[in-house]
């Protein structure tokens, strides 16, 4: 497939992860701010191996891209990337507008649905210890929660769910109902999922969509008896020591210190008009998307995950049971929580993206080591920067190749 037929279909999985959550966000400020002056550069090495200390010209063509991404994404933009041997890190425009404050690889920002990732883990780690089974129908779990509109709890499988093969379509304009604390619980959002029709016949098409994996969710408190948070919590975050990541509870709208200032804006032309996120509530995206953690936690997450040290090789095998996106000739491909993505110089990388208010991310990992993290702290309603930010991920991963 060409490399634009590529970008389209990265383009329309990136779209849908947006037009999931896009409605959730809270009315913005009323202050408007310019964009931020031409951005400055920093560059950043870490790591060991590094017979020298490199400069930005050692990652010239990723530095160009990067800036690319930031002319169309947001005031700022930074890639945390590297291999086995150590880590580099580049950073352009302003984490603050009308700052010089480079986004730094250890502030923390929300991830989006790249907490999906994160919640297919904790469930397939349950299918390793036998308490859930990926082929048997969601009913068995949740008896009467899949129901209605031409869904069926006893067709729609656990792996289906996984895969966004069940049918359940994207909800482009969620309106769960809030519990008085102002708070969601995850049945609030399922039952609005499911007001929708069904979109296919489960297991024929993929279909991007939050309610899956809010399903998901609520498999895991059943079989667990832990709220959702406790369980990622418990089964991931913290035996992997990412002490820069966490799923909060429902109520904390905090992001720790040091983070990215997220912003809402739209782009006409060659103009950026922003204005600041407000907090929101992370029970509202829940296991869909409330995860927050930074560029080094990330990467180190999906390399664990690659390492056979999150669950068993025959359960990461499932993991990467792809279905073909955009046809069988593309090289996209949807597993079990992950995104397989060509790279133009061989093989593959796995990972995700996120889109929510405030922040546009995604990391991607390679079987040998390498890896590439991507935040801009903006989230536009139009003219999502698609294109350019698989650009910045096939330089920053294909450095040397």
């Amino acid at each position: 497939m060409s490399s634009t037929a590529r970008q389209v279909r990265f383009s329309a999985l990136a779209g849908a992860a947006c037009a999931a959550v896009l409605t959730l966000s809270l009315p913005a400020p009323a202050h408007a701010a310019p964009a931020p002056s031409p951005p400055q550069t920093q560059t950043q090495i870490q790591g060991q191996g590094q017979a020298s200390s490199p400069t930005a010209d050692d990652h010239a063509a990723t530095l160009a891209a990067l800036k690319t991404f930031q002319s169309h994404a947001g005031p700022g933009a930074a890639v945390h990337a590297g291999d086995s041997a150590g880590s580099w890190d580049l950073s352009v425009g302003t984490g603050t507008i009308n700052t010089s404050r480079p986004i730094q690889p250890a502030e923390h920002y929300r991830v989006g649905s790249q907490s999906k990732v994160f919640t297919a883990v904790a469930v397939l780690q349950l299918v390793d210890e036998g308490k859930v089974a990926l082929d048997t129908p969601i009913e068995r779990y949740l008896p009467g929660v899949v129901a209605g509109n031409g869904h069926h709890g006893s067709v729609i499988t656990v792996r289906q769910l996984l895969q966004h093969t069940s049918g359940i379509p994207v909800n482009n304009a969620p309106a769960p109902r809030a519990d008085p604390d102002g708070t969601y619980r995850l049945a609030a959002l399922v039952e609005d999922g499911l007001r929708r029709p069904s979109a296919s016949v489960p297991g024929t098409k993929f279909e991007y969509s939050n309610t899956n994996y809010e399903i998901l969710g609520m498999l895991l408190e059943k079989v667990t008896g832990l709220r959702a948070h406790e369980v990622v919590t418990r089964r991931v975050i913290e035996p992997l020591g990412l002490t820069q990541t966490r799923f909060p509870a429902p109520g904390d709208r905090s992001l720790p210190t040091p983070a990215v200032r997220g912003y809402h804006g739209i782009r006409v032309g060659s103009f950026f008009f922003w204005t600041d996120v407000l907090p929101f509530e992370p029970s509202s995206f829940s296991t869909a998307g409330a995860v927050i953690s930074t560029q080094q936690d990330l990467t180190a997450f999906y390399r664990a995950l690659l390492g056979d040290r999150l669950m068993s090789p025959a359960a990461l095998a499932e993991m990467k049971r792809a279905v073909d996106v955009g046809g069988p000739a593309s090289g996209w491909g949807y597993g079990l929580g992950l995104i397989r993505q060509p790279l133009p110089c061989g093989g593959v990388a796995w990972g995700h993206n996120g889109m929510l208010p405030g922040y546009y991310t995604q990391t991607l990992v390679t079987e040998d080591g390498r890896h590439a993290a991507v935040v801009t702290n903006a989230h536009l309603t139009t003219n999502i920067p698609a294109v350019q930010m698989e650009a910045l991920l096939n330089s920053a991963l294909c450095e040397g190749k």
